[in-house]
């Protein structure tokens, strides 16, 4: 009775991809025909992780993001999300063993699709849905402000920030959402929302930038930045892709940024690339085709850096 009167699968599964380091991308069809991309991370240490989608493309026009050059195709549902959760565990469970951790840092901005993406965590975290702990379900935004505070009032589940500038001036060009809601506004609402909810902490992604984030006099800003907000700082090696100018900064000069931040009192790890050889890394997800979002203006003191 139940086959006749409902669908049970989403999604289908168009195609993976292997990486090198033994990252998967899944590439999922949609009713409409749309694709999406669905990372699994492996982690010898049980950590393993799925990175899913929760828009096809994206709106935000982040300037170092490959999905970003699609521009908005639509929002995915509350069981287009979580059936990427449930395909990851059905296909990888047997070779990567238990999968424990879900990102919301594959394809779209969360809380763009704030409605769907708030049902689909509840039901991940759920003891009758998909029973992940709440510490390991991590929803990024790139800092859309209302929905964040929303969030925070409805969601038991962890929280990431993508900051990735120390300046108006620079957040206002690679990351467009920022002429809405600037860095006063955004770092204020997580001071005062977090410290209403004691040991809730956030996430802080910083992809480093050559030449335009990454300078010693960025890193002194963004400790005086995160003052009073319980936090970590993931550092992220920027994974170049046809669709932009940066560059990534060099490793010796992260691990400089990284001991400046340490010697400020953050928590700071860096985060490795991930299946980048197959488009499967932080920022390169997706399929721009033939129309795409423009590229903004590059301040002129920026200019000889790209």
């Amino acid at each position: 009775m139940i086959t006749e009167h409902a669908d049970l699968k989403a999604l289908t599964v168009k195609d993976i991809h292997t990486a090198s380091d033994g990252t998967r991308k899944i590439l999922f069809s949609l009713e409409d025909g749309s694709v999406i991309e669905t990372v699994i991370i492996p982690c010898a240490r049980g950590r393993t992780t799925v990175c899913v989608s929760s828009q096809v493309g994206c709106a935000m026009n982040c300037q170092f993001c490959f999905t970003g050059r699609m521009g908005l195709r639509k929002h995915l549902s509350t069981a287009e999300i979580v059936e990427q959760a449930v395909f990851a565990r059905r296909l990888f469970s047997d070779e990567f063993g238990s999968i424990n951790n879900v990102v919301f840092m594959g394809m779209g901005e969360p809380f763009h699709n704030i409605d769907n993406v708030i049902k689909a965590s509840a039901i991940m975290v759920d003891g009758q849905g998909l029973q992940f702990s709440p510490r390991k379900v991590t929803v990024s935004t790139s800092g859309l402000v209302p929905q964040l505070k929303r969030f925070l009032q409805e969601s038991n589940c962890s929280l990431a920030v993508s900051l990735n500038a120390t300046t108006d001036e620079v957040r206002n060009w690679i990351m467009p959402i920022n002429r809405k809601y600037n860095l006063n506004l955004l770092l204020g609402t997580l001071r005062e929302e977090l410290n209403l909810r004691k040991k809730q902490i956030v996430l802080f992604e910083y992809v480093m930038l050559s030449g335009v984030n990454d300078s010693m006099d960025d890193a002194k800003r963004l400790i005086e930045l995160v003052q009073g907000i319980p936090c970590k700082i993931n550092l992220i090696s920027f994974n170049p892709h046809g669709g932009s100018q940066f560059k990534p900064t060099p490793d010796d000069k992260i691990i400089e940024f990284r001991n400046v931040l340490i010697q400020g009192g953050l928590t700071v790890f860096v985060r490795l690339s991930r299946g980048d050889d197959q488009m499967a890394a932080c920022g390169q997800l997706g399929e721009p085709g033939d129309y795409q979002l423009p590229l903004l203006r590059v301040p002129e003191k920026f200019q000889v850096a790209l």
